[in-house]
């Protein structure tokens, strides 16, 4: 992918110049000035790289500001900017929450999710932000990954399908378009497949030693997460075979570049004990020669680092290797001189830089970067109830139910609702939202459970912690995984806590029958817990609009969503591998809930 105007500009480019655009520092380390003075290509948010307020307005004021001082340039080259909208535009406070990928692979729709990405294009090109790092194409094998609920599913075909739709659905119109957002599918390759304990980031007991780490806020201790398993799988080895590599983790990619994708992302992980940020093999050979990508690779957030204990090391052996532009959040000028040194050292060929620089140009000339740095569209559509609407249908759509002796669809008669979940927008929404590792409480406008269940017209009690005494003949607990992302949420334990055990235990001693309503990131191990209940919904993580929920649990749509992975029977069946059990196969959910007890006869095999 080459033009004539990209190859005058990079004619007239000098060594930094080129360098200068592949460098992409995060907005909160760059100083006033630098964009221009040193020509960036681009600048991003991380998670929690927020403007204060968090408003639209502001989001798009800090994002034009950057744009505009690119536009003082030598050579006036646009800035690219990058930010985490991996389930909608999600670091915004107010704007629309998506499913996370579990979900919509649960609802395996891609005309949805091809919606859900030309919502997510109009509420970041709102702001001027017109590169998404979406989709992951992740194929999880082991739900101990804090990163699983990033994965559509464990079917390589459906999650091809569904990483296209997105693609597709950012584009838009063309990717010309005002309103088309660059996606980044990642993390190449076979993320999904790393082994547990070979997670090589460094488990420490300081995260301030880290100033990456010093950015997650979870409400424990760093040592107790590190207990619980942090960093265990996470940024690990995958020792699979080149063959399984190819099988099922590669065919996403495929489909996404077909579909027109013009960035893919290196993953943080390791194949056979090489970093990915490392591997020619499969980023040049692979990825840009047999696959035949013409766009850009990006690094992730100091991926480059970790390649090499020596700085200098690390760069030149990522770049030769075929990384285009490099994430380097922090240490932004550090790059930029190395790099320059190991170019006029001779240890990185110049055709590199020029190949990458040129990849680089040629992406922002795609996008109508050139004439239009940015285009300020109405700032309206971010939150918009258009796209509430949509997330609400996804929401609906994305939830399986799993069991049903009569709870279902919920009727006039008086309900109990525990559980604090079932009234918390960041415990149904999770990680990557607002902040990196998301937060409990109303961090971003939305409907919860409880008041979707309210605006049905329900007779509703909300005792979060059923500790009252009144009886009821129907009971609903909501419970929720603690949000986290990445390493962060690896775990070496995936069962309820003994809260959620009495939380249960509870309700069933005030109730003639209940249903349990999980939020979670992937399946966690409820074989010995689920013959006593009467009901349970997989609703993943829903986001913003879980008045959807509401729209299935009391009939007002029909379920339909399908397990997208197998749920282990036991942890001893992580990871996934032929021979293992499972408690419900892939591809089980009933399509609508029964109204007498009797559980129908071609469910029954599948329940404990």
């Amino acid at each position: 992918m080459t033009h004539p105007f990209v190859d005058d500009l990079l004619n007239r480019m000098t060594l930094d110049e080129k360098i200068g655009q592949m460098t992409q520092p995060e907005k909160n380390s760059v100083r006033p000035g630098d964009v221009a003075r040193l020509g960036l290509g681009s600048v991003l948010s991380g998670g929690g790289g927020n403007p204060d307020p968090n408003t639209p307005q502001a989001w798009r004021d800090m994002v034009t500001a950057l744009i505009d001082e690119a536009q003082a340039s030598r050579l006036k080259i646009p800035l690219l900017y990058g930010s985490d909208a991996v389930h909608g535009h999600n670091n915004v406070v107010g704007a629309t929450i998506f499913p996370h990928n579990i979900g919509l692979g649960a609802a395996a729709d891609p005309d949805l999710v091809r919606r859900i990405g030309r919502a997510t294009a109009l509420e970041a090109a709102a702001t001027n932000v017109r590169w998404a790092f979406a989709p992951a194409v992740s194929v999880p094998q082991d739900f101990r990954w804090g990163r699983s609920y990033e994965g559509y599913a464990q079917d390589p075909a459906l999650v091809g399908r569904l990483a296209a739709a997105l693609v597709e659905g950012l584009k838009g119109e063309g990717w010309n378009s005002p309103t088309a957002v660059l996606p980044s599918v990642k993390h190449f390759v076979a993320d999904g497949a790393t082994d547990w304990g070979s997670g090589k980031r460094a488990r420490m007991t300081d995260p301030d030693q880290d100033r990456t780490l010093a950015i997650a806020q979870m409400g424990e201790d760093f040592v107790t997460l590190l207990d619980r398993g942090a960093w265990q799988i996470d940024q690990g080895d995958a020792t699979i075979d080149e063959a399984t590599l190819r099988a099922v983790h590669l065919p996403p990619y495929r489909a996404a570049l077909e579909a027109g994708a013009l960035n893919v992302m290196v993953s943080y992980s390791s194949w056979q004990g090489l970093k990915l940020h490392a591997h020619r093999y499969l980023i040049t050979d692979v990825l840009k020669g047999e696959l035949g990508f013409a766009g850009f690779v990006v690094s992730d957030w100091e991926g480059v680092q970790q390649v090499a204990a020596d700085f200098d090391e690390a760069v030149r052996t990522s770049i030769n290797a075929g990384v285009d532009m490099v994430m380097v959040p922090f240490d932004y000028e550090r790059f930029i001189a190395s790099l320059r040194r190991a170019v006029q050292a001779g240890e990185v060929p110049q055709a590199r830089i020029d190949d990458a620089a040129r990849r680089i140009l040629s992406v922002k000339h795609t996008l109508g970067l050139f004439e239009r740095p940015h285009t300020d569209p109405t700032l309206d559509v971010v939150g918009c109830a258009a796209h509430r609407a949509l997330a609400r249908e996804a929401a609906a759509r994305s939830a399986v139910l799993l069991k049903d002796c009569g709870v279902f669809p919920l009727g006039g008669a008086p309900l109990l609702v525990a559980g604090e979940a079932a009234d918390d927008i960041g415990l149904q929404c999770g990680g990557w939202t607002v902040s990196w590792m998301g937060a409990p409480g109303p961090t971003t406008p939305g409907t919860t459970l409880l008041a979707g269940l309210r605006g049905r017209g329900l007779d509703v009690t909300f005792d979060p912690d059923a500790r009252a005494e009144t009886r009821f003949p129907t009971g609903l607990v909501v419970l929720a995984e603690d949000p986290y992302a990445e390493g962060m949420g690896d775990r070496a334990q995936l069962t309820l806590t003994s809260a959620q055990r009495d939380l249960i235990a509870r309700v069933q001693a005030r109730c003639d029958r209940m249903g349990v309503v999980l939020y979670a990131g992937r399946p966690l191990i409820v074989t010995d817990d689920l013959p006593g209940w009467d009901a349970f919904v997989a609703a993943w993580l829903p986001g913003s609009e879980a008045g959807g929920l509401a729209d299935v649990l009391t009939g007002a749509r029909p379920f339909t969503g399908r397990l997208p992975f197998d749920w282990p029977r036991t942890l001893t069946d992580l990871p996934r591998r032929p021979g293992a059990q499972t408690l419900f196969p892939a591809g089980t959910g009933l399509t609508a809930a029964p109204t007498t007890a009797p559980i129908p006869a071609a469910q029954a095999a599948s329940q404990p």
